[in-house]
């Protein structure tokens, strides 16, 4: 999985006025957790982007003066009009810990029901994962060669080497949907 770098410096105060003007500076107010204590540091926002604007999940490090951290991002918050980065927090990796992950979905193969003339409507783009850090997954390959008009791939149907998929697996990943003008036909040779 790849991994992006971000530089951290500890804050020596918290609180609500410290927070905006961090935000100010264009800096993002983030915490380390998961190890014997939480670590309180910032971060320049331009590091986030490589992170937060991607369909792909990466895994972080964390340089926070000069200590290094192997993380993931596990919430962030963003201004609900600006959509500028609030707080970010980071969840410590242990080697032996199982990690849950949203890992994007791959799509495979050409379905029979798109050549017919059907669509492919993706339900999920990204699926929870639980796995130790060493085994989870840059994306999950789905294959979509088996699908005809109407016909649906679900979460159960996914193979799921050394990881467990943690959406219900009655969910349907990708649908070919039967487009208004074949379902029309369909109607009208069924009343001859």
């Amino acid at each position: 999985m790849k991994t992006v770098e971000i530089i951290g410096f500890k804050r020596a105060n918290l609180g609500k006025k410290e927070s905006a003007d961090l935000r100010a500076a264009g800096n993002v107010p983030c915490v380390l957790y998961g190890g014997s204590e939480q670590i309180h540091f910032y971060s320049p926002m331009i590091l986030f982007r490589d992170l937060v604007y991607t369909p792909e999940a990466r895994m972080v490090k964390l340089n926070v003066e000069g200590a290094e951290f192997d993380a993931i991002l596990q919430d962030i918050q963003f201004h609900p009009v600006n959509e500028v980065i609030l707080h970010a927090d980071f969840l410590l990796l242990n080697d032996k810990k199982e990690i849950k992950m949203d890992i994007p979905v791959k799509m495979t193969g050409t379905a029979p029901g798109v050549i017919k003339g059907g669509k492919i409507v993706v339900k999920l783009r990204k699926l929870t994962v639980k796995a130790l850090p060493k085994n989870m997954p840059d994306e999950i390959e789905v294959d979509i060669s088996g699908l005809d008009l109407g016909k649906s791939v679900k979460v159960g149907e996914v193979e799921a080497k050394n990881f467990v998929i943690t959406n219900s697996p009655l969910n349907s990943i990708a649908t070919v949907a039967i487009p208004r003008a074949l379902r029309g036909a369909g109607a009208a040779g069924g009343d001859e």
